[in-house]
C-alpha cells in the first residue's frame, strides 16, 4: 500500500474504490486534454495540480489543521473566500465533474437531477472524497432548487452553513446579501475562535485579486488572433484555482503568462488555420470535465471564451483594496460578489449584456451554450440567450448533456454540423 492509499484509509475511504477512481480520471484527462500538441511547458504545473488534488494537496490540509488551521469545503463562487484566509481557513471547492460517482449518489437522489450535485455527493457517499472527512464545515447556497433541497438533506449529516443568495439585485436584496455575508463571517468566527481584523482581510484581497489579475491576464491571450493556448488548457488552468493554494497558484501562473508572452513574441499559436472561434455559455465545467471543450477543440474548433463559473465570471469584478475600515472592506467584498451573473437573477439583462459583450470583444464566430441536465436556470434562459445573439447576427448551439461519455458520437455530429455552418 502506497503512501497515498495508507492516508486515505486512516480518513475512512475505500482504497480499491478510490484506485478505480483516480484510473478512470487519468484516463478522461489523457484523452481529453494530453491529446493536444505544442501545450506550453509551463502547462506542466497546472495538470499537476489536477492529479494532486486527492493527494498532495490533501496531505497540505491535514498539515493545516495538525497546526492549528481550519478547513471548509464550498460549492459556489459566491462562497467569499477572503474571509476565510483572513481567519486562517483554508476554503475549497468541492464540487465534482466526473461521471464514475453519480450511480453513488442516484442510490440516495433522484436521478433526475443535477449531474453536478449528483457527482459531488456521489464521491462523498461512496468514500472516495478525501476533503469529506477533514472538512470543518461545509459552505452551500441558494442558487438553485437542486441545491437548495440537497442541503436540507446534508445538513442532517455535518455541520453545514447555508448562504441566501438573492434572486434580485434591488437595493433591498444588496442589502440582505450583505447581512449573509456578515452572517458567514460570524459563523467562521465561532468556528476558529477568533475575530476578523481588517489588516489581515486587506491581505486576503490583496492575494485573490493578485489571483483574478493573474487570470484576467491569461484569458486575455485568447483575444488575439492568433492564441497562444487553447481554450482546454485555459481550462485547466481555471479548475486547479479552485482547489490549489492561492499564493502558489498565482505565482505559477504568473509564470504561464510569462511562457505566454514568450510563445506570442515567437509566433506561436494553438489554432489551426481558419479554425472558428467559438464562446462557450452557461453551466460551468467543474474538475474532471473536459468533455465539450474536448468536442469542439478536437473538431477544428478555438474556444477563446468562457461565460461560465469556470470562466469569466470567476475572475472578473476585483475587490477594492482598501485598508482600515473592516465594515467598508466587508461591503466591497459583498459588492463585488454579488456581481457574479448566475442564471439564478430574474430579471438578468445584465447576464444577457455580459453575452454580448464577450462576443464582441472576442470576436467570435458562433456561440455553445452548455447546459447540465436539469438545470432549468440556464436551460430556460438560454431562450433569451440565443435571442440576443441571434440579433447581433451570432449563430448559437444549444448542447444539453451530463458527464457520461455515451451521447459523445452525437454531440460531436452536432458540433461538426454547426462548426460547418459557420
Amino acid at each position: 500500500m502506497t503512501e497515498y492509499e495508507e492516508m486515505w484509509q486512516g480518513l475512512g475511504l475505500d482504497v480499491e474504490r478510490h484506485r478505480a477512481l483516480a484510473e478512470h480520471t487519468a484516463a478522461q484527462f489523457r484523452e481529453q486534454v494530453l491529446w493536444q500538441e505544442n501545450r506550453p511547458r509551463a502547462m506542466g504545473y497546472f495538470d499537476e495540480v489536477i492529479h494532486r488534488a486527492h493527494s498532495g494537496r490533501v496531505c497540505e490540509i491535514i498539515a493545516h489543521k495538525e497546526a492549528g488551521g481550519k478547513f471548509i469545503g464550498t460549492f459556489c463562487v459566491y462562497v467569499p473566500e477572503e474571509i476565510a484566509l483572513a481567519l486562517g481557513v483554508l476554503p475549497l471547492a468541492l464540487c465534482g465533474g466526473t461521471a464514475f460517482s453519480v450511480p453513488y449518489a442516484e442510490r440516495v437522489f433522484p436521478r433526475d437531477m443535477c449531474p453536478l450535485v449528483k457527482s459531488t455527493l456521489g464521491l462523498a457517499f461512496s468514500k472516495t472524497c478525501p476533503y469529506a472527512p477533514l472538512e470543518d464545515m461545509s459552505v452551500g447556497e441558494t442558487t438553485c432548487d437542486a441545491k437548495k433541497k440537497t442541503w436540507d438533506v446534508l445538513a442532517e449529516r455535518a455541520d453545514f452553513h447555508v448562504m441566501e443568495v438573492p434572486q434580485k439585485k434591488s437595493p433591498r436584496d444588496a442589502a440582505l446579501w450583505y447581512e449573509e455575508v456578515l452572517a458567514f463571517k460570524e459563523r467562521l468566527e465561532d468556528l476558529t475562535g477568533k475575530r476578523l481584523e481588517a489588516d489581515s482581510l486587506s491581505q486576503a484581497v490583496r492575494l485573490l485579486n493578485r489571483r483574478r489579475r493573474g487570470l484576467a491576464r491569461l484569458h486575455s491571450f485568447r483575444n488575439l488572433a492568433a492564441p497562444p493556448l487553447s481554450g482546454l488548457d485555459t481550462l485547466v488552468v481555471t479548475q486547479a484555482a479552485f482547489t490549489d493554494d492561492a499564493e502558489r497558484f498565482a505565482v505559477s501562473l504568473e509564470r504561464l503568462n510569462e511562457d505566454l508572452e514568450e510563445r506570442v513574441a515567437r509566433g506561436v499559436s494553438v489554432g489551426r488555420e481558419g479554425a472558428k472561434r467559438i464562446m462557450i455559455t452557461g453551466c460551468p465545467s467543474v474538475a474532471g470535465n473536459w468533455k465539450l471543450h474536448h468536442l469542439l477543440e478536437s473538431s477544428g474548433a478555438l474556444v477563446v471564451c468562457d461565460e461560465t463559473c469556470t470562466g469569466t465570471r470567476y475572475f472578473e469584478n476585483l475587490v477594492p483594496e482598501a485598508d482600515g475600515d473592516l465594515e467598508a472592506q466587508l461591503r466591497a467584498i459583498a459588492d463585488r460578489y454579488l456581481k457574479t451573473e448566475c442564471a439564478c437573477f430574474s430579471p438578468n439583462d445584465e447576464r444577457i449584456e455580459s453575452v454580448l459583450r464577450l462576443a464582441e470583444e472576442y470576436r467570435v464566430a458562433g456561440a455553445v451554450q452548455y447546459v447540465l441536465q436539469y438545470c432549468h436556470g440556464y436551460n430556460l434562459e438560454a431562450i433569451r440567450v440565443a435571442s440576443a445573439l441571434k440579433q447581433k447576427g451570432i449563430p448559437s448551439l444549444k448542447i444539453e448533456t451530463d458527464y457520461s461519455q455515451e451521447d459523445t458520437g452525437q454531440l460531436r455530429t452536432r458540433i461538426e454540423a454547426f462548426l460547418e455552418m459557420l
